[in-house]
Formats: C-alpha cells, structure tokens, sequence
C-alpha cells in the first residue's frame, strides 16, 4: 500500500542543475528516514546522501558541496538538488525510504522507480 515515485530527471549540460523529487504515498503512519541512491551502468549502486526525520544529513564524498537533501515532512516528500553537474554523475537516481505503515510495528525499507540523470555536452 505505500507507494515511493521520483521525479525531476532529465539531460543537462556539465555545470548545469537539477532538482530530483520523492514522494512517498498510501497507508503511511510514519516516515524515520529517506534517502538517494544511484546506479550508472557497470557500477554499484552507491548511496548518494541520507535525511533523517529530526533533519540530520550526509552525503557521500563525490557530491559534497554540490548536492543537498531536503525533505517535506507535510507532504512525506524528499528532494535532492544537484548542483554543479558532472558527467560522472550520470546515473539512475533511486529513491529510498524507512516507513511504518499504518497498524504495523515493524518498519520497512521501500525504494521507488528511479529517474535517469544524464550529464553529458
């Protein structure tokens, strides 16, 4: 019943941005955590940055000083401007959340469609 759909992504030239979007939606109680990961051909899938419910972020190396996580609490929603484009940063964006659902103890990870991100001249 809980629903994770990103928006935001697209072709943009090398030093251009982009504003990435989540929004999680269904039979929600609660939100602990949300959080972007992405996958370029051949490679890992690697986490890109993290947002917890009290605010708290991080973010890996390569995009430090480039991007920021936010997130929305009123409309369960979490975004990722990307700054400063990169080639290499060329990948498709996922995002991830940590949800109660509604009359469930237990929470659990459930991740969206992903977007694709190309950089490229």
């Amino acid at each position: 019943q809980v629903q994770l759909v990103e928006s935001g992504g697209g072709l943009v030239q090398p030093g251009e941005s982009l504003r990435l979007s989540c929004t999680a939606s269904g039979n929600i109680f609660s939100i602990a955590g949300m959080y972007w990961y992405r996958q370029a051909p051949g490679k890992q899938r690697e986490l890109v940055a993290t947002i917890t419910a009290d605010g708290i972020t991080n973010y890996t190396n390569s995009v430090k000083g480039r991007f920021i996580i936010s997130r929305d609490s009123r409309k369960s929603t979490v975004n990722l401007q990307m700054n400063s484009l990169k080639p290499e940063d060329t990948a498709v964006y996922y995002c991830s959340a940590t949800i109660r659902a509604i009359g469930i103890m237990k929470p659990f990870n459930y991740w969206g469609q992903g977007t694709q991100v190309t950089v490229s001249s």
